[in-house]
């Protein structure tokens, strides 16, 4: 179970973490209520096929994912969302409860967003639709090693 891995991976690293079990959730406005937190504090875990392979890509909740600048980025001539039937196969899970992280948890080349990075913490589903885990950004940073760039935008930007 996912959960169980990110939880001991955090123990073993000595990190502090809030672990929520809660109503399921959807979206990121209902994960943020439900959590207590602003919505721009949350991480949104998108799994999108980059021309051949699928990469993991991490931004604050309260933005919007830029698909140019991750086109330009990686020089990709078409990107995509996984579909949940992709998603399903590739990681066991649903859409909406992708964590953030690429190896060991998730077989995903990492990317993050500089937006997460403006928050003292990210709180993100971990697993499922009903388990949330709140922890140290400097910690995630330091943990999940993310190539960090800027892909998203406000909404009214795009």
């Amino acid at each position: 179970m996912i959960l169980d891995e990110i939880r001991n991976w955090l123990a073993r690293e000595n990190i502090s973490f809030r672990e929520l079990h809660h109503e399921p959730t959807r979206t990121s406005e209902e994960s943020a209520r439900v959590r207590g937190e602003e919505l721009r504090v949350g991480g949104k875990a998108l799994v999108i096929k980059v021309d051949a392979g699928f990469r993991l890509f991490v931004l604050s909740a309260d933005r919007k994912l830029d698909a140019a600048a991750i086109r330009k980025h990686s020089g990709a001539k078409k990107i995509r969302f996984a579909t949940p039937e992709e998603l399903q196969a590739l990681t066991g899970l649903v859409p909406g409860s992708v964590p953030p992280f690429g190896p060991p948890i998730l077989p995903f080349p990492l990317y993050a967003d500089e937006s997460v990075f403006e928050n003292d913490r990210i709180a993100f589903n971990a697993g499922s639709l009903t388990d949330s885990i709140i922890m140290p950004i400097a910690d995630y940073r330091r943990l999940a090693k993310p190539e960090v760039f800027q892909f998203s935008a406000t909404s009214e930007a795009l």
